[in-house]
């Protein structure tokens, strides 16, 4: 079967729900996402226990942010792991991205731009100096410069992204909700998974439209993966 392209987000505190979640879904999810809560919760050990129970691929989304060398030595630290992708933050410059490919050359080293939760108000107060689109695709830019092979940005900058980096990025897009929760939580800058896609996302991260289906069950929420799923196939 072919897996659907969506990252979900396996956020929660709990890691044997986090593997019931995984089990759940690995049918039709290509990647699975464990964020900086996750990890700190449960370290190396949780990632392998989930990586114990999939065949699927494992997003690391760390989002590292530090000077060069402390970059090359937390990358370091879990390329062992392997995983399919690690999130660092663009804005940290061309050194910082590269300290990170260097140090795991066999992973997806994966520059995120300006994050989905900000608004253009916020944009501007943190000290852009450019509109998000325009500071996503700089950011792209010096990412993949950098090595960086994949890019995160909002679902709205997809186009002018792929359009300045090119078709051999990966580019893995949050901020995507069915057409009835657009707009309906902390995502600012919303699309959906469908019109992603065919925007040119290669992968879209989806948490809490699937996995709040947990509420009803393990066939509940595998459903609800399979139901999202044959929107992008």
């Amino acid at each position: 079967m072919i897996k659907a392209p969506i990252v979900l987000a396996v956020d929660t505190p709990e890691l044997a729900t986090a593997i019931e979640w995984v089990k759940a879904t690995q049918e039709y999810i290509s990647v699975f996402k464990l964020g900086l809560e996750f990890y700190l919760s449960f370290g190396s050990d949780g990632v392998k226990a989930i990586q114990a129970v999939t065949d699927s691929e494992i997003f690391l989304d760390l989002k590292l942010h530090d000077i060069p060398h402390t970059v090359s030595g937390a990358a370091q630290a879990v390329a062992h792991l392997s995983p399919k992708f690690l999130t660092v933050h663009a804005s940290g410059g061309r050194a910082m991205v590269q300290a990170a490919v260097k140090a795991m050359p066999d992973t997806f080293v994966t520059g995120v731009t300006v994050l989905t939760s900000l608004t253009e108000e916020d944009v501007k107060e943190v000290g852009f100096a450019s509109d998000a689109l325009n500071s996503a695709v700089s950011l792209a830019k010096v990412a993949t410069a950098s090595g960086a092979r994949a890019i995160v940005c909002s679902p709205l900058e997809i186009t002018a992204v792929r359009s300045a980096v090119g078709g051999s990025a990966v580019i893995i897009t949050p901020g995507v909700r069915p057409r009835e929760m657009v707009g309906s939580d902390d995502q600012q800058r919303t699309m959906t998974p469908e019109d992603a896609i065919a925007a040119g996302a290669n992968y879209v991260v989806i948490g809490r439209p699937i996995t709040q289906s947990w509420a009803h069950g393990a066939t509940a929420m595998k459903e609800k993966a399979q139901e999202i799923g044959s929107l992008l196939i």
